[in-house]
């Protein structure tokens, strides 16, 4: 292969927001191969996959806020008030069938979604505030609702911390779970007229208005679907950890938009795909999977996690300006 040849093939490479990440993926995986040669067991990446099926249907929820030129900071907090009705519910009608929980947290976070997009399409207050105060009053309503207390294992019943551990072929049912999510998600967002009126309002709101685009609608759509993701997710959580706690899922929003940035959805709005997201959220799972297993104390591991973050938004930018400059010269040669 001549060096021109090799050249393109890098400029492609690069191009790629998800090539990169597979490529910086497989480089951190060797040395932690080689310091723990468990690490790639298919016990330990069953484990891993177990682990990041949340974190895969919330950074999608997320994805969707972020593609519109928005942000949902609510993400913890609806989890934990969703997780949290999910486990009373169980705690207090053991027969509940598990679809009427799991029902139930979608519900929730669809309100909770539709309050915030509400306040954002219609009382044009800006994602980052909004979200910011609704991320403290629907934690004060999971303290309410529990009344400071606790739902532990041995009040929640067998049937339901089981089920996302139940196989079929082999794979958990959280791990199918998250695989429909993304399916839904990725057909959704890319053969969907809505899906693609999300991409238009994160590109320029204003000429995706011009040509018909309904912002409010969209805007409005956008957190009704990301509460979606988080309630579910806080139902599959109380399961997953057989505990509901007022405290579940703090912080938890950094990784949602954390997976995104790595994923390479432009901060923006206008730009990203699943399939980069859901690459952000492995590479998280394997980043916070694998960092113990190096022996890095817990303040090392949270500087590691950031300076991650920071060189994904740094390749982020460099690619974007390789994009723009090329569009710019290929408007120039026409």
């Amino acid at each position: 292969m001549d060096k021109s040849k090799i050249k393109s093939l890098g400029k492609m490479i690069i191009d790629r927001r998800e090539a990169s990440l597979v490529i910086l993926l497989l480089v951190i995986l060797i040395p932690i191969q080689i310091r723990s040669p468990q690490f790639l067991s298919i016990t330990n990446i069953d484990r891993l996959l177990n682990d990041i099926s949340i974190l895969s249907i919330v950074a999608i929820g997320e994805f969707f806020v972020i593609l519109s030129n928005g942000i949902d900071l609510s993400v913890g907090s609806v989890i934990a008030f969703s997780g949290m009705a999910s486990g009373m519910l169980n705690e207090a009608y053991p027969g509940t069938p598990i679809f009427i929980i799991l029902l139930l947290g979608i519900a929730i976070g669809a309100v909770m979604g539709a309050v915030n997009g509400a306040l954002v399409a219609f009382g044009k207050i800006p994602p980052i505030i909004t979200t910011l105060g609704t991320m403290s009053i629907y934690r004060g309503f999971t303290f309410v609702l529990s009344k400071g207390t606790w739902v532990t294992a041995h009040e929640m019943t067998t049937k339901f911390i089981s089920f996302p551990r139940t196989r079929f072929l082999g794979i958990s049912a959280l791990i199918w779970m998250a695989l429909i999510i993304i399916a839904l998600s990725y057909y959704f967002i890319r053969f969907t007229r809505s899906g693609r009126e999300i991409y238009a309002i994160g590109g320029n709101a204003t000429a995706a208005q011009f040509v018909g685009v309904n912002e409010k609608k969209i805007r409005f759509l956008v957190f009704i679907l990301s509460g979606i993701s988080f309630g579910f997710a806080g139902s599959l959580w109380t399961a997953r950890y057989a505990s509901a706690v007022n405290e579940m899922a703090t912080g938890f929003e950094m990784q949602a938009v954390a997976a995104c940035v790595l994923g390479g959805v432009n901060f923006a709005g206008g730009a990203g795909a699943i399939p980069g997201v859901v690459l952000g959220a492995l590479f998280l799972g394997v980043l916070n999977n694998a960092l113990p297993v190096m022996y890095l104390s817990t303040f090392y591991q949270v500087l590691v996690q950031g300076l991650v973050v920071l060189i994904a938004l740094i390749i982020n930018t460099v690619v974007d300006q390789r994009k723009m400059k090329k569009l710019l010269s290929q408007r120039r040669a026409s």
